[in-house]
C-alpha cells in the first residue's frame, strides 16, 4: 500500500519551528526570562495660549493599553524642541501617577513662536515604553514689557523707559513710551497721545517725554510699549505732576527739591529776577551802584548770565533777602536756626558740608573735601561778591543767606570750604552778594 504525500517537507519544518518558539516565548514570558515594556499611545493635544507674560499651557496625557511583563511604575509624558524626545533627552518631563489605563498632563512655561514633540511614557522593570509623538506650533504672542518710573524731570522734559523682558516669538520691531495727560495712553499715529520710538529687540531703554510749560500743573500718564507681528504691549502705568516734583518760581524757573531729615530743601540755587508778588528785583552789574545800594538788587557772577546763571544761579544782596518774598509762595530763606537744624541732623558742623556738597572737580577746586552729596543738596562754590563790587571766590566757597539778621548792619550766613568737609556760620556785611537756597513752609 503507498501513501501519498499531502504537504511539502519545508512547510511542515517552518510550522514546527514557528509553534516551538511560541511555545518557548509563552513558556519564557510565564517563568519571567523575557520581559515586554508597556503599550501605550499619547492623547492630543489642548492648548492654552500665553497672554502677556503668562506661558502658554498644554493640557495633554496617555493612555497604557498593556503593562507589558510588570506594573507601571511610573508615567507621564516627555517633551522638546527637537523630534523624538525620551525621558533621557527631553528638555523637561511630568509624572502622573503609575498602572494601566489613562492619564493627563499639564506642561506649562512653554516659549510662544517654538515648535514642540511630545510623547507619553511609561515605564516598568523591562524599561520604557513611549507612545505615538506630537508636533505642537506654538503661535507666537505680544511681548512682555514693564515701564520704569521717572527717574529725570524738568520743565520741558521728563525722563523714563523700560525693559523688554521677552519677544513673545517674535522679533520686537518697535519699542518706547507713550504718554498724555489722560489715562491708558496708547502708540498710536492716529491718536491725541504723544509717543517715543527707543531702539528695537529685548533688553532695557531710556525715552525722553518732552512737556510743555504750560503744563505744569498737569498730571501726564505714561507706559512703556512694545511691538511685534502679533500686536503692541505695553508696561504698568505711571503717573506724575511736574507741580509735584518741581518748584517754580516768579519768574518761570524751575527747581528740584529733596526732605533732608524734617526739612525739604531746594537742590539748586535761586536765580529769580522778581519777587514772589511779580515786582522786580533791581539788577545792578557796576561796582559803584553796588557798593552804594541799601536796597534790594541782584546780580550774577563777573556780570554774565551766559555762563554763570544756569549753573550757580543768581548772587542777592541782604536786603532783598529781608522782603520776606524772595522765595517762590510756600517757600522761604532760611534762618539761622533752621540752617543749623540741617547741620545738625547731617552729624554737626565739621561733617554736614561734606554731605552737602557736590561730588568731583568739575566746579569745585581740587581735593574737595570730603565730599559725598549723600543728601542729594548739590551745594556748589558760587563765589561771592564783596560790598565794594568784586566777585571773588568761585569754585572755591559756596555762601548762602540766612534771614536772621545780626548788628551794624552784617547777617548770618552759612559756608562751605573745598578744602574742608564743614559748614560754618558766620556773618557778613549786607552789602554783600550771596547765594540763596529756599526752604519749604
Amino acid at each position: 500500500m503507498k501513501y501519498q504525500r499531502t504537504g511539502k517537507p519545508g512547510n511542515i519544518a517552518f510550522i514546527s519551528t514557528a509553534i516551538f518558539l511560541l511555545l518557548f516565548f509563552a513558556w519564557n514570558c510565564k517563568k519571567g526570562n523575557l520581559k515586554e515594556v508597556p503599550l501605550l499611545k499619547t492623547l492630543p493635544v489642548t492648548v492654552t495660549p500665553a497672554i502677556g507674560s503668562i506661558p502658554a499651557v498644554i493640557k495633554t496625557g496617555g493612555e497604557i493599553t498593556s503593562e507589558g511583563s510588570g506594573a507601571v511604575s511610573i508615567r507621564g509624558v516627555c517633551w522638546s524642541m527637537i523630534p523624538n524626545p525620551t525621558v533621557l533627552n527631553s528638555d523637561s518631563i511630568t509624572t502622573d501617577g503609575k498602572g494601566i489605563g489613562l492619564f493627563s498632563s499639564t506642561i506649562a512655561g512653554l516659549k510662544p513662536g517654538t515648535t514642540y514633540f511630545i510623547k507619553a511614557y511609561a515605564k516598568n522593570n523591562a524599561g520604557t515604553g513611549y507612545g505615538n509623538e506630537l508636533t505642537v506650533p506654538m503661535d507666537p504672542v505680544v511681548p512682555t514689557v514693564t515701564t520704569s518710573n521717572i527717574n529725570v524731570v524738568s520743565d520741558t522734559i521728563a525722563i523714563s523707559g523700560g525693559e523688554v523682558l521677552s519677544d513673545g516669538g517674535s522679533p520686537v520691531t518697535e519699542r518706547g513710551i507713550c504718554w498724555n495727560t489722560v489715562k491708558n495712553p496708547t502708540r498710536s499715529s492716529n491718536s491725541v497721545d504723544s509717543f517715543s520710538t527707543n531702539g528695537i529687540g529685548i533688553g532695557k531703554f531710556t525715552s525722553t517725554m518732552t512737556l510743555s510749560r504750560q503744563d505744569y500743573n498737569a498730571t501726564f500718564y505714561f507706559r512703556a510699549y512694545a511691538s511685534n507681528s502679533v500686536g503692541i504691549a505695553y508696561g504698568s502705568e505711571f503717573s506724575f505732576s511736574p507741580a509735584k516734583l518741581l518748584v517754580m518760581d516768579s519768574y518761570s524757573n524751575f527747581y528740584h527739591f529733596a526732605k533732608i531729615g524734617t526739612q525739604v530743601w531746594m537742590v539748586e540755587n535761586l536765580k529769580t529776577t522778581l519777587f514772589n508778588d511779580g515786582s522786580a528785583i533791581s539788577y545792578v552789574e557796576d561796582s559803584t551802584p553796588w557798593n552804594s545800594r541799601n536796597t534790594p538788587g541782584y546780580c550774577w557772577y563777573d556780570s554774565d548770565e551766559t555762563t554763570y546763571k544756569n549753573i550757580y544761579g543768581a548772587l542777592y544782596n541782604w536786603y532783598a533777602v529781608s522782603r520776606g518774598n524772595l522765595c517762590p509762595t510756600g517757600w522761604h530763606v532760611p534762618s539761622d536756626s533752621e540752617w543749623t537744624t540741617l547741620s545738625n541732623y547731617l552729624g554737626g558742623a565739621t561733617l554736614s558740608g561734606g554731605k552737602l556738597k557736590e561730588t568731583g572737580v568739575r566746579h569745585w577746586k581740587i581735593p574737595n573735601a570730603g565730599a559725598t552729596n549723600e543728601t542729594g543738596f548739590t551745594a556748589l562754590p558760587g563765589g561771592y561778591r564783596t560790598n565794594t563790587g568784586l566777585f571773588e571766590n568761585l569754585g572755591n566757597y559756596g555762601q548762602w543767606w540766612s534771614s536772621t539778621a545780626g548788628t551794624a548792619n552784617v547777617s548770618y550766613y552759612r559756608y562751605l570750604y573745598y578744602g574742608n568737609s564743614s559748614m560754618i556760620s558766620s556773618f557778613v556785611n549786607q552789602k554783600y552778594g550771596l547765594s540763596v537756597r529756599c526752604l519749604k513752609n
